[in-house]
């Protein structure tokens, strides 16, 4: 069901043959494109690079005549240039997976598994990213306060904590402006009906309205 398009027999490559396994890849890839930005945060970019790089993956496979061990590790360098400089994103990463994945397949021909695959591939991730399956814990949350070196960071919380949180839990601690100050960093698990601002202002009373910040366990921020 799943065999290759190319003759094993002939010893070149068909043109038709080459150009359909082209065509699948750069149709496969736009679909992959069109899949990430209506599920995720992306650049055009990224849109490009997604529809692109399945096409410049077959054509170093038809290149180096479906040798998989060398293609795997021409592509893991080409994924080490995409990301050596900032860290993608997880879907981002799997984006580029499935990319290289297409490549691979109509590389060798296999555009029907090719196809076949990134069909259950679009479904699911389209199924992830609307539902609420798999989605983290909407009260978890980290909080960084800055407080002034003569509060004893760790009894001065307590009571805010026990009002407005189910659980908490301080992971570092560091100083700041020549130890003048700290910079605390807790896992806290908001309780239900809780208002956000009422937390965060109880925490400035106690902070003497030092930087306070309260985010999403995968945001980036600092203060």
């Amino acid at each position: 069901m799943f065999n290759s398009i190319f003759d094993t027999n002939t010893a070149g490559l068909e043109i038709t043959t080459a150009l359909i396994s082209a065509g699948v890849a750069l149709a496969l890839g736009i679909a992959l494109a069109i899949t990430q930005a209506k599920t995720s945060q992306t650049t055009k970019g990224m849109m490009i690079t997604l529809a692109v790089l399945p096409v410049l993956v077959m054509a170093v496979m038809i290149m180096i005549n479906g040798n998989l061990g060398t293609s795997i590790a021409i592509l893991g360098a080409f994924s080490l240039i995409r990301f050596r400089s900032i860290a993608g994103r997880a879907k981002d990463l799997l984006a580029v997976f499935a990319a290289m994945m297409i490549g691979l397949a109509c590389g060798m021909g296999h555009v029907l598994f090719a196809a076949v695959i990134m069909a259950i591939y679009i479904v699911t991730v389209v199924f992830f990213s609307y539902t609420h399956i798999l989605e983290p814990d909407c009260h978890e949350r980290v909080l960084k306060v800055v407080i002034p070196e003569d509060l004893d960071y760790e009894d001065v919380f307590e009571d805010t904590f026990k009002k407005y949180t189910s659980r908490h839990h301080l992971v570092r601690m560091k100083t700041m402006n020549m130890g003048s100050l700290y910079k605390l960093t807790y896992d806290v698990k908001i309780k239900h009906g809780v208002k956000e601002k009422d937390f965060l202002d109880e925490i400035r009373v106690k902070n003497m309205n030092l930087k306070v910040l309260l985010s999403e366990p995968c945001a980036e921020e600092e203060i």
